[in-house]
């Protein structure tokens, strides 16, 4: 088990020390967009997040040409009365139409989106996302200069409560400390694909190549999903540092985390046995050299301070909070609980989001 764990920790600080170096980030360029982009939000009941959303992306520049549509998902707190106020030519706000059999609500909300736009570039954006001005234009660049047909630029996540400031570091980390993402930019496999459906930019000619979120209508993980339908499709693109062009808050209490967690990590590895093996992994990888250390074993020490080390390298280049670092073999049991509570409710059929099973 020591070997294992060692080996595991040497795996997590050489990716994090090479994307520490080489992982791209989207940067301020003042590059004029020419082609025509279409801003795809789903609201559903997010009164909290509507009017700054739409500031955020009303404000872009160096779009010459486009359009922001919202689909609001049948909300019942006031999100459809902020939509009636909005009067601008480049916007469009999209009934609902009834959730059909088979559907999740976001997917069926974003290929309705989708259906309405012939844009060349699809932006879809969560409502909890805040947009610097050049947010898009300067996405939109990298994706052309490296020649790709999406981007997923990864925001800056927010946390405000304890267990936030725990858990939300984590997401940045994992794909931060997994994979070299410079050797995998061109991947065409499935496998290796590392996405944020919080921003996520795609041509909308490749997306309908792939079939768009109809052809994944009852996954959960969407994002990811999108991904690897994109990939399958011969599309090629990759998740980037968003931080400098993108902040997202998820989570604004602590219920809400441990709701939005499980509606979902009992997919997030492919099914309870993938699960099952990422719970071992983040075991052997970051609780257990904890213990050895406890237990007066150097390796586990060194291995205790690898793992801070690959944190603060995470935090240092995607904005993230470092004051969490020390407490990452808490942070990783929480994230264990948290994937064992949704394999549970999953399997008790008590899992929902917003009011609808999945």
């Amino acid at each position: 088990m020591d070997q294992l764990s060692q080996a595991l920790i040497s795996l997590i600080l050489i990716f994090s020390l090479f994307n520490f170096f080489t992982a791209r980030s989207v940067k301020s360029n003042r590059t004029p967009v020419s082609e025509s982009v279409a801003l795809l939000i789903p609201m559903r009941n997010e009164i909290e997040n509507a009017e700054g959303v739409l500031s955020a992306a009303f404000a872009q520049v160096q779009l010459d040409n486009f359009k922001i549509r919202v689909l609001d998902d049948e909300s019942s707190d006031g999100t459809a009365e902020v939509l009636k106020i909005v009067k601008d030519y480049r916007f469009e706000s999209i009934p609902a139409t009834p959730l059909p059999e088979g559907w999740l609500g976001k997917n069926y909300a974003l290929q309705q989106l989708a259906n309405r736009s012939s844009e060349e570039f699809l932006v879809f954006l969560d409502a909890d996302v805040r947009l610097e001005k050049s947010a898009i234009a300067d996405a939109i660049a990298l994706l052309k200069k490296e020649g790709w047909d999406y981007i997923s630029p990864y925001p800056r996540q927010i946390a405000s409560t304890p267990i936030a400031k725990l858990v939300q570091p984590l997401l940045q980390w994992s794909w931060f400390a997994s994979l070299p993402l410079r050797l995998i930019e061109r991947s065409k496999s499935p496998r290796t694909v590392v996405a944020n459906g919080q921003l996520f930019i795609v041509r909308n000619s490749h997306y309908q190549r792939a079939g768009g979120h109809q052809a994944i209508k009852g996954e959960v993980i969407d994002d990811m999903e999108l991904a690897r339908l994109l990939r399958k499709s011969g599309a090629i693109g990759s998740v980037v540092d968003g931080s400098k062009i993108a902040s997202c808050e998820m989570y604004k209490d602590s219920d809400s985390l441990i709701a939005g967690y499980s509606k979902s990590q009992w997919r997030a590895f492919g099914g309870t046995p993938g699960a099952l093996v990422a719970i071992s992994i983040l075991f052997f990888s970051s609780i257990y050299p904890a213990i050895s250390a406890i237990q007066g074993e150097s390796w586990g020490l060194y291995g205790y301070l690898a793992l801070i080390i690959s944190r603060l390298l995470a935090a240092a280049r995607t904005k993230s909070t470092i004051f969490s670092a020390p407490l990452h073999p808490l942070a990783i049991a929480i994230w264990i609980g948290l994937i064992i509570r949704s394999i549970f409710l999953k399997r008790m059929g008590r899992l929902e989001w917003r009011g609808r099973a999945i």
